[in-house]
Order: structure tokens, then C-alpha cells, then sequence
């Protein structure tokens, strides 16, 4: 079993899975957003096809920690993924994880074309890193 961390833009959504000992994160097709139900098929098909027991979606915050319009979008979409596919979905703050990922992209000299197809990608990939960090976090002090 695993997690899913998704990137939810308004075009695109970046996945990403962890390895079930919740030590990496790999980078999955983005998937292009067509419509609500589509874009949550596709989901389903992915935690199904990978096993995947947790959902971790980005929450978009601002710079100071406030919810921006952009949080509002994500929470109706998180509901229709509760309501659609029976997993835990967990939140994390994503700020800055596009900007720390067009950064990275951008060092590896990727081509602007490149960069904008796997910007989402890697934005998830650091949300799920950061969840995983966070899950190791609560293990240690639990023992």
C-alpha cells in the first residue's frame, strides 16, 4: 500500500506515488483536467491500478498561512474525491512547492517545454515528500 499526492491546478494535476515503505516518491503522468468527473475517474483508476491506501492533496495557502479563493476551489474538490474513492485524504500545505519546482527544473536546464509538462509532476512529488517526512516525524515521537 501507498500514497498519492496530487497537485490540483485549474489546467493540469500532478501525481505523484510513494513507495509503500513511504521513504520515495515518483513522479506520474500529469494528468490534463477535462472535467470534474473525468479528472476524479482517473484518480480512482490510479489508486486502484497502485493500491494507493492515502490521498495527499496540496493545500493552496498563502504566503502568511491564510486560505486563498484557490483553497475554496480545492475543498470542493477534495469532498467529490471523499464521496468517489474510499481512502484517507490528508492535506499539506503546498507553498511554494511550484516555485521550489520550476527552480529545480530550471538548475536541471530543462527546456521551457519540458519544465511546464513535468512542473506539476514535480510539485507533487515534494508534497508527497513532504507528507512522508511528516508521517516519520509522528512515528518517532509515538516510540
Amino acid at each position: 500500500m501507498s500514497a498519492l499526492a496530487l497537485d490540483v491546478g485549474s489546467k493540469r494535476i500532478g501525481v505523484a506515488l510513494g513507495d509503500p515503505s513511504e521513504t520515495f516518491a515518483f513522479p506520474l503522468p500529469t494528468i490534463e483536467r477535462t472535467n470534474l468527473r473525468a479528472d476524479i475517474a482517473r484518480i480512482r483508476a490510479l489508486v486502484e491500478e497502485h493500491g494507493v491506501r492515502d490521498l495527499v492533496v496540496g493545500d493552496p495557502l498563502a504566503l502568511d498561512g491564510t486560505r486563498k479563493l484557490a483553497a475554496e476551489r480545492i475543498d470542493a474538490f477534495v469532498a467529490q474525491l471523499q464521496s468517489a474513492i474510499p481512502v484517507a485524504i490528508h492535506r499539506i500545505d503546498e507553498r511554494m512547492t511550484s516555485a521550489q519546482a520550476n527552480k529545480a527544473l530550471l538548475a536541471a536546464d530543462l527546456s521551457r517545454e519540458r519544465r511546464k509538462r513535468s512542473v506539476d509532476a514535480f510539485a507533487a512529488v515534494l508534497i508527497l515528500e513532504s507528507y512522508q517526512a511528516r508521517r516519520r516525524r509522528e512515528r518517532e515521537r509515538s516510540s
